[in-house]
């Protein structure tokens, strides 16, 4: 039997094959384009992302006999997107997506509402699903009365896979809709935004059977038997799947278009003021916290565009030895921030610059202010009583040791590098796929993978860094958003 794990992100969807050891068999990948119709705004073609299934489908069907015998999916997803269908499930507008800020007024009078963040466990984000409403009830009334579901985009696929209305906890954690503690759509939560718990779709857990797959599609794809769909995961619950966090002291750190640092807890214990977020896991009776930048991978890209040069040229010119901090410092907000700021507006900043400033200079700058931006999230969770001694690093940006032993000496916790190229939230979609489909347990699927090296702090620079993150702190003064 094999399994597929389906990972909907950003900028494109990957779909990848597993047998039951977990052996990666084949992959396939289509990508899509996000708009920006407006300052701030980002949104997709709901519709763009059933194109992209059906041809990696039709790919791993045409090329990898074994996707016959197709057993379990799992569906994993770019969070806090909202995808609004009518009564007929037609999609009403295009999904305004996580990274879109439009909605920062009416996250702040939500963030502000009594009992919110008690019941959500979580500061009301801009990019939360529930401000995405308030915005669309504000701003185009006409389409919000026709509103008869929302659904995040992992949500979306799986209402096209099995016909059902049916979401993860782990995903609906990030709406501001769901009791995060007690695992449930809370009415005071709808209630304060405006919407009802019959536009909610029905809630399992990541794990667990959602439907099964529509037989239309089970035909056309060439497989031989009945496909149970997992409730599937946010795209974070998902890689921690994938790398195996499951468990207190178990983390990542990812340096992708922004940067995320993880810990899995074995209890629920929110701590909103330090803007952390804490979510449900995708396996019952676990929930992680992670601190969210937005532009991690995104600040290297800037920088690569208005130097006309690759991310991987500028990075690869610094050369393989840590260098002392940087005298030229970057603030990495291009696009507003998350933790610990919980500020849409803020922006970014380079000072320090001189006449002899070179592109060097500002590669080492950029690297340095993502780490320091990482580190504040590491504080953050720190407050929460989280005990992190070690880190995996996934995502693009950990292919650059460099920034790696930056991120290493900054957080003076060492980074475990995973064997193999197949450890994120693909995996992870797949291995949930494999749980709902089978009786196995989630500590016998989810396991860690090998390591095939770690990136130790470089000890002789911990305290000048240290002290480079301190300066850093001050350079951005009193946060004030989250108190």
């Amino acid at each position: 039997m094999t399994y597929l794990g389906i990972d909907l992100g950003t900028s494109g969807l990957r779909a990848l094959l597993v047998d039951d050891a977990g052996n990666v068999l084949g992959a396939a990948e289509r990508h899509y384009d996000v708009t920006h119709p407006a300052s701030g705004w980002s949104e997709q073609d709901p519709s763009d992302w059933i194109k992209a299934l059906h041809n990696a489908m039709a790919e791993l069907r045409d090329t990898h006999p074994a996707f016959a015998d197709l057993k379990g999916i799992g569906v994993a997803g770019h969070m806090h997107g909202a995808t609004l269908l009518d009564a007929a499930g037609d999609v009403l507008r295009p999904c305004i997506l996580w990274n879109d800020t439009r909605s920062h007024v009416e996250a702040a009078i939500l963030d502000g509402t009594e009992g919110v963040r008690e019941l959500s466990g979580n500061i009301v984000f801009p990019g939360f699903t529930a401000p995405k409403l308030e915005w669309v009830r504000a701003h185009e009334p006409d389409i919000y009365d026709k509103v008869a579901k929302v659904l995040l985009p992992a949500a979306y696929l799986n209402l096209y896979l099995t016909g059902d209305y049916v979401a993860d906890m782990s995903d609906s954690a990030g709406t501001s809709w769901l009791d995060v503690g007690q695992r449930d759509w809370s009415k005071p939560l709808l209630d304060a935004s405006h919407m009802h718990g019959h536009q909610m779709p029905r809630l399992v857990e990541g794990s667990d059977k959602a439907g099964e797959l529509r037989t239309d599609l089970s035909k056309a794809w060439g497989l031989k038997s009945t496909v149970v769909v997992a409730g599937g995961a946010g795209d974070n619950a998902a890689a921690a799947c994938g790398i195996g966090a499951l468990n207190e002291g178990q983390g990542f750190v990812s340096l992708g278009t922004s940067g995320v640092l993880l810990a899995a807890r074995d209890g629920y214990r929110p701590a909103p003021e330090t803007a952390v977020h804490t979510f449900c896991h995708a396996v019952p009776g676990r929930w992680y916290q992670m601190g969210v930048m937005l532009s991690a991978t995104d600040s290297l890209n800037w920088l690569a565009g208005i130097t006309g040069k690759s991310p991987q040229t500028l990075s690869e010119a610094l050369g393989r030895k840590l260098r002392p901090p940087s005298t030229v410092r970057f603030l990495p907000y291009l696009s507003g921030e998350r933790t610990p700021h919980n500020d849409a507006e803020i922006r970014g900043s380079l000072t320090g610059l001189g006449t002899s400033t070179t592109t060097q200079d500002l590669t080492q700058a950029v690297l340095e202010g993502v780490a320091f931006g990482l580190r504040d999230s590491f504080e953050a969770l720190k407050a929460t009583d989280v005990k992190l001694e070690r880190l995996t690093a996934i995502g693009g940006g950990a292919a650059s040791d460099y920034w790696l032993e930056l991120i290493a000496t900054v957080l003076n916790v060492p980074l475990d590098l995973p064997s193999g190229s197949e450890f994120g939230a693909a995996l992870g979609a797949a291995r949930l796929g494999q749980l709902a489909a089978t009786d196995a347990a989630p500590e016998d699927v989810i396991t860690a993978p090998q390591i095939d090296r770690t990136i130790s702090p470089n000890t002789a620079m911990t305290s000048d860094f240290a002290a480079a993150y301190q300066a850093f702190r001050a350079s951005y003064g009193p946060i004030k958003k989250v108190q």
